[in-house]
């Protein structure tokens, strides 16, 4: 793997899962794969469980970790070729990227779209100039776009319950993805990237629900079965995942906030007793109610618990890669 940004720079889904849970069983029986490497971990916005459990993998592999929060500790970095530099940004990427390259040998960066104009976000300006300037493997710790470590736990972790469940041995699950409210507009970064990675694995029956003027980008959506009436989704769904996100088309708005959507326990009747999931931070009694997270139904703490072998699974194969060179 020679750098980690979608579904698309993974060969074998399946194969990298089973990485991942093999190091769940054994956390340190690569523990000498990156001594004498570093990892730089650049956040231009906020992050907890990424960030946790990033670090975690990345000693657990031997590496040196460190962690920079541009915004806060840095200069304010200029993405745009042949931009006048009169105005707030202080240092140009161009200049920036190839010095943290000497720093360190795999670079990590957490960027967010700004909502206001699609085009600018869904160009992924910003990790694809660290790409191109960098000359190193870089790993997207969340783009603008997409979340691909977050959507690589999520697949790790329907693979550990499919295994627990007899009843899942012989068919694909029905994985529903269903949008939820929210107080502010959010980003479709997680909802494309589950849609990407779930069609990519191919390992299950597909369904996106969410209210009209709420579609995805078809780029990532196409191969699941698109439905407006939640209820209907929901019949015989194996697994639950609960997001929410602006909408597209009308870039980065909230036409509904029906509260009627959020997730509630008589909703998952109709389900082969789903586990439910979520990506975390959640809104609670708003995208989900307590009784769910609260519940047996609830996967959400083993689904943020398997962040850490999502990203050791992800950084031995770069690891892997570089001494192959």
């Amino acid at each position: 793997m020679k750098q980690f940004i979608s579904a698309h720079d993974v060969s074998d889904i399946d194969a990298l899962v089973d990485l991942a849970l093999a190091f769940k069983q054994d956390p340190w029986k690569r523990e000498t794969l990156g001594q004498r490497k570093r990892i730089g971990c650049l956040f231009l916005n906020p992050s907890m469980r990424t960030r946790l459990s990033t670090q975690v993998a990345a000693r657990q592999l031997g590496m040196d970790c460190i962690i920079f929060n541009v915004g806060a500790e840095g200069w304010a970095l200029e993405f745009e070729d042949e931009a006048i530099m009169s105005g707030n940004t202080v240092e140009h990427i161009r200049d920036a990227a190839p010095v943290m390259a000497m720093y360190f040998d795999i670079l990590a960066i957490r960027t967010f779209p700004g909502l206001k104009n699609r085009d600018d976000d869904y160009s992924e300006l910003y990790i694809s100039q660290f790409i191109r300037f960098a000359g190193i493997p870089v790993v997207s710790l969340e783009s603008a776009t997409l979340h691909p470590l977050q959507s690589l736990t999520d697949i790790i972790t329907i693979r550990e319950c499919i295994r627990e469940d007899a009843s899942l041995a012989n068919r694909k699950p029905k994985i529903v993805l269903t949008w939820a409210p929210h107080v502010k507009p959010l980003p479709q970064c997680v909802a494309n990237s589950t849609a990407q990675w779930v069609n990519a694995w191919g390992g299950a029956e597909f369904v996106i629900t969410h209210p009209e003027d709420y579609e995805l980008d078809e780029q990532f959506t196409r191969g699941a079965t698109i439905m407006h009436d939640q209820d209907e989704a929901l019949k015989d769904a194996d697994f639950v995942y609960v997001k929410n996100w602006s909408t597209y088309q009308d870039y980065g708005k909230i036409y509904c906030n029906d509260p009627g959507w959020m997730l509630t326990a008589d909703k998952l009747k109709t389900t082969r007793q789903a586990r439910v999931m979520h990506c975390l931070p959640v809104r609670r009694n708003v995208e989900l109610s307590d009784e769910i997270l609260d519940s047996p139904s609830s996967i959400v703490t083993r689904q943020a618990s398997n962040r850490v072998w999502a990203a050791q699974a992800v950084l031995s194969e770069i690891l892997d890669e570089l001494a192959r060179k």
